[in-house]
C-alpha cells in the first residue's frame, strides 16, 4: 500500500485538529507510516515549512516544538516524488481545471492517481476530487 501525504494531514501531528475523528485519522496515518510508502510532491516540504513558520509567528507553536516535530518527520520514510513538476505540469493543470483545484492541490491528486496510492488529506475539496477521479482516500 502507498499513501500520498498531504501537508494538512502531516501538520495535524503538531497542530490540533478541530474534531477528535480528524485527530484519530492523523494518528492512524502515523501508525501506518513505517509499514507503507509515504509519498509527497516536491512542494510538500515548502508547504509544511510555511505552515510551521506561520504557526510560530502567531504564537501557536514554539520554535522548540517545531524542531522536535521536524526531527520526528525526518525519521519517517517520506519520499518526495522523483518526477520533476515541469514534467507533470500539463496533467496537474488539467486536473486543477477539471476539479476546480489549485495547482498545489492538483499536484497531490496527480501523484496519488499516478501511483495508484491512497490520498491522506483533510482538504475536503481535494478529497472529493480524489473520489470523483476514482481514487481511494485514507479515512
Amino acid at each position: 500500500m502507498s499513501i500520498v501525504l498531504d501537508a494538512s494531514l502531516a501538520l495535524a501531528w503538531i497542530f490540533e485538529r478541530p474534531t477528535p475523528a480528524e485527530a484519530t485519522r492523523a494518528d492512524r496515518v502515523l501508525d501506518e507510516a513505517h509499514r507503507v510508502e509515504l509519498s509527497v510532491p516536491l512542494l510538500w516540504h515548502t508547504e509544511v515549512a510555511n505552515a510551521l513558520l506561520v504557526g510560530e509567528r502567531r504564537k501557536i507553536v514554539t520554535e522548540a516544538a517545531i524542531i522536535d516535530y521536524l526531527a520526528r518527520l525526518d525519521s519517517l520514510p517520506i519520499v518526495a516524488d522523483s518526477v520533476h513538476p515541469a514534467m507533470r505540469r500539463n496533467q496537474i493543470m488539467a486536473l486543477a481545471r477539471q476539479y476546480g483545484l489549485s495547482a498545489y492541490d492538483a499536484s497531490y491528486l496527480e501523484l496519488a492517481l499516478r501511483k495508484g496510492a491512497m490520498l491522506a488529506t483533510f482538504d475536503r475539496k481535494l478529497l472529493e476530487a480524489m473520489k470523483s477521479a476514482g481514487g481511494c482516500v485514507f479515512e
